[in-house]
């Protein structure tokens, strides 16, 4: 685990330096690339913000609010990337990872009947709040339920990780550790479903 904090270091390095110089953009900004399908650590951004308002440099509110609205501008960037173009590369590529039109029904299905929960409760979960604005616009989920649910849920996880930085002050990167061991959990447990619905579509064909 020492050897994975050495090589994020750098990226680390620069979040906190932007976030300073920038303030709540820096945060706003930070929050709303992590939204867009890239994985740049919430859990590094906010709690950061709320460092800087144990200082005196930032608002609490402020903070919490420019990582939210900065999160939901993001996840909309990714929602639209699903609508526009991620159904037609799956109808064309997803054979390759077990996804077939089949499967996207059921998919399209599931948002319709749960995807403001969906939305919702999933912005509170690490790495899967980076990624589910994607399959939400290639369901097609209704546009200003998607943008509503997305606020109201990242909007207690923003202000959670901005206290936590704030009681912690100049300690707040003790919460690296804690939430990368969550990361590592959440993503084998991603990676494991992945492969077990690879095997089940392999195993389908014979």
């Amino acid at each position: 685990m020492d050897y994975i904090f050495a090589l994020l270091e750098p990226l680390f390095r620069i979040v906190t330096e932007k976030i300073t110089a920038l303030g709540y953009w820096g945060v706003g900004v930070g929050m709303a690339i992590e939204s867009a399908n890239i994985p740049l650590p919430s859990e590094i951004i906010m709690p950061f913000g709320g460092y800087l308002v144990s200082t005196g440099q930032l608002n609490f509110f402020w903070t919490g609010m420019a990582g939210t609205i900065g999160g939901t501008v993001g996840s909309v960037l990714s929602y639209l990337l699903g609508l526009w173009g991620g159904r037609p590369f799956l109808l064309k590529y997803g054979r390759y990872i077990g996804i077939n039109q089949k499967r996207l029904a059921l998919a399209d299905n599931w948002f319709f009947r749960y995807g403001e929960a969906t939305v919702f409760f999933t912005r509170l979960m690490p790495i899967i709040r980076t990624f589910i604005s994607l399959p939400a616009g290639i369901s097609g989920m209704n546009f200003p339920r998607f943008v509503i649910y997305t606020f109201l849920g990242s909007l207690p996880w923003c202000f959670f990780l901005t206290y936590l930085g704030v009681k912690l002050g100049e300690h707040w990167e003790d919460l690296k550790v804690w939430f990368h061991r969550l990361d590592l959990l959440v993503a084998a447990l991603i990676i494991g479903g992945l492969l077990y619905l690879l095997y089940r579509s392999k195993k389908g064909r014979y």
